[in-house]
Formats: C-alpha cells, structure tokens, sequence
C-alpha cells in the first residue's frame, strides 16, 4: 500500500477522545521557547542603497547601538557585498544579527548592472542553504543560515520622480521585499521639553525619530523586529528559499509525480538521471575521441606534408652542393692547369736565359784571349 494512501486512512480514522487527567503534554510551547532561547536565533537584513542615504545610522537606531566597521571604498569597479555579523543580547536572548550592505551601489557610471550582484548573492546564498540540505550528513542546526529575511531598500528623499537605478533594481527585487517606509535614522539624542529624544536638527526644525506623525520609523521597527522578525524568518524559510529548492530540482530533473499522477520514487528518479548523466558522458568521450583521432590524422598529414617539403628542399641544397661543388672543380682544374704552364713557360725562359749567359761568357773570354795574344805581338 502506498504511504499517501495510508497516510490519508490515517487521517481519515483520526478521532478526538477527552482526558481522564493532566498529561503533561500542555507544556510543548514553553519546551520550544525554551529550546529556541538556548539555541538563539539569527536575522539577516540586506540594506540597499547609494552612498550616503544613512543605512548604517538605521541600522544603528533600530538596535539601539553602534555597530562598529571598517569605511568601505567606493572605487570599486562594480557593486560589493559586504556582510558583517554582530551577537546582540537582550534579555535573556541571543541574536546573530547579520547586515549586508551594498559598498559601491550606485557609484558606477554604468549602472544598468548593478542590481545583478544583489540578486545573484541573494540566490547564492539559498544555494549554500540547499547544498547543506543535500549532504549525507548534515549540520543544519549548527550551520550558519546566510539566507536574507528582510531587505531594506532606501531611496534619496529629493521629492522627484524615482531615478531608473531603484525602478530596475525593485522590480528585480519584488518577489523579496513590498512596503514602502519614510523612516529618519539617528544615534542623538537632544532635549525636546523635558525628555531627552533622538532626532535630527535641520534649520527649518527638529525630526523625532520615534513620532509617528514625523515619520514611520516606529512602525519599521514594529513590522521588522517587535513583531514580524520570526514570520520574515519563516516566510524566508517556507516560500522564498522553498521556491527557489524546487526550481533547482526540477532543473535537476526531481519531480513529485510522473506523467500518470503517480509519485516519483527518488531511487528511480537518481537512477534515472544517473544513467542519463553516464550516457552524456559517454556520449561526450566518443565525441572526445573522434575529436583526438581526427587531431592526430591531420597532425600526421601536416607532418608527412612537412617531411615532404623537408625532403624536396634537402634534394634541391644537395643539387646545388653537387653542382657548386663541380664548379668549383672545374675552376681548380683550370687554376691548376695555368698555374703548370706557367711553370712550364717559367722553367723554358729560366733555360734560355741560362743558356744566354753561358754563350755570353765563352765570348768574353774568347775576346779577352785575342787582346792578351795581340799584346805580346
């Protein structure tokens, strides 16, 4: 029998019998108070703006302190997210209290994309929720819930129309955030009759923060803190990162049902997709190695064209050597051949010359003989 089936007899042969005497059982709302006051709980604010419009003062005034931080540069190329954490205590409860601003928005001269960091760090962060929902073991009552509760976004009081920055970046934002506040912020306090009060000064008067009839800032703190804190918590929780869970696992390809209406077992479905993820992946290693030997076939053609060239050029420089070589042969045999005759043509005049002086000389003496013989006559 399926669960849902027995699930509904269940429900279906549920009966309500009275009770003889105390059980004990009254005492579950005081058990999760106290269980939820040990444990403490967290809230994560996102306060959007431009520079200057006194995010950081709100936030001061709304819990009634000082929240210290770094000054953040505006130079940044795009919009940056910054969080900072805070333990706060009041009473005997505890609260993590998380604030993120958004360093940089509205400082660009291109701001056409400047609510994508927004989004995509408030969708990030219900990923990181969902991974941790998605381990074996997971440590969800010790794991750090990023996920926003409540984002503020302020907007400058100039009393014109809304500037095309906070249009784009709401209408982004609107399945996350929806009333509309003029709230004033300060952590001064100046004497008003009697009473020390926080307001701002201006020339034209004085602003107390906590008048209605000067602002809504009390009504911003009844709504976020006094009254709504939890139900931000759950609704966060129970439709916004429940929305964003589904879309992820459909996208995944986990259904609740199949085409017949009936439920999807989550074996079949992981098997399923398991053997679709596995044939991708074969499909892609053969597309891979079709890849790699279509690669290799035209590397080896390159080569052997490579070669080819290489061995034309070798034969056309041995041609030339062969032919220079011939040459230079050719042009030694001729030298060769110069150079003996003229040492044939050296060795003949060398002769003659020699012969020359030897016949100069017989009649040297010979003219020498006839003077000394005509002498003694």
């Amino acid at each position: 029998m399926a669960a849902t089936e027995i699930a509904r007899q269940v429900g279906e042969g549920c009966r309500t019998v009275p009770l003889s005497g105390h059980v004990g059982f009254d005492s579950l709302p005081d058990q999760l108070v106290n269980k939820s006051v040990s444990h403490g709980f967290c809230f994560n604010i996102l306060c959007v703006g431009e520079t200057g419009l006194g995010k950081s003062t709100l936030m001061d005034t709304l819990f009634n302190t000082k929240f210290e931080g770094e000054p953040a540069s505006h130079s940044q190329p795009g919009v940056q997210l910054k969080s900072s954490t805070y333990d706060l205590q009041e009473s005997n409860v505890h609260l993590k209290l998380t604030i993120v601003s958004t360093v940089g928005f509205g400082d660009q001269i291109n701001k056409e994309d400047s609510y994508k960091s927004i989004v995509e760090f408030i969708d990030a962060q219900f990923e990181s929720y969902l991974q941790e929902e998605l381990k074996i073991k997971r440590v969800l009552h010790n794991y750090h819930d990023s996920r926003i509760h409540a984002c503020l976004y302020f907007i400058a009081p100039t009393g014109h129309s809304l500037k095309s920055l906070d249009l784009v970046t709401m209408k982004k934002l609107d399945s996350k955030a929806h009333l509309p506040f003029a709230v004033i912020g300060s952590t001064e306090e100046i004497k008003i009759g009697n009473k020390m009060m926080k307001a701002r000064q201006y020339p034209w008067g004085t602003v107390q923060v906590e008048n209605e009839a000067h602002c809504d800032f009390v009504k911003l703190r009844e709504m976020l803190i006094r009254v709504n804190m939890e139900d931000l918590r759950e609704q966060t929780h129970t439709r916004h990162y429940e929305l964003y869970r589904r879309c992820k696992l459909e996208e995944m390809g986990f259904k609740d049902t199949d085409p017949d209406s009936k439920p999807f077992s989550l074996q079949e479905t992981y098997e399923a997709k398991r053997n679709e993820f596995l044939g991708e992946l074969q499909k892609k290693e053969e597309e891979m190695r079709q890849m790699f030997v279509q690669r290799v076939k035209e590397k080896e053609a390159e080569l052997k064209e490579a070669e080819k060239e290489l061995h034309e050029k070798f034969d056309r420089l041995k041609k030339l050597h062969q032919d220079e070589k011939k040459k230079v042969e050719d042009k030694k045999k001729s030298l060769d051949d110069e150079v003996n005759a003229f040492k044939q043509r050296k060795t003949a005049a060398e002769l003659l010359q020699s012969q020359a002086q030897q016949a100069g000389g017989s009649q040297t003496l010979k003219r020498d003989k006839e003077r000394k013989n005509s002498g003694f006559l």
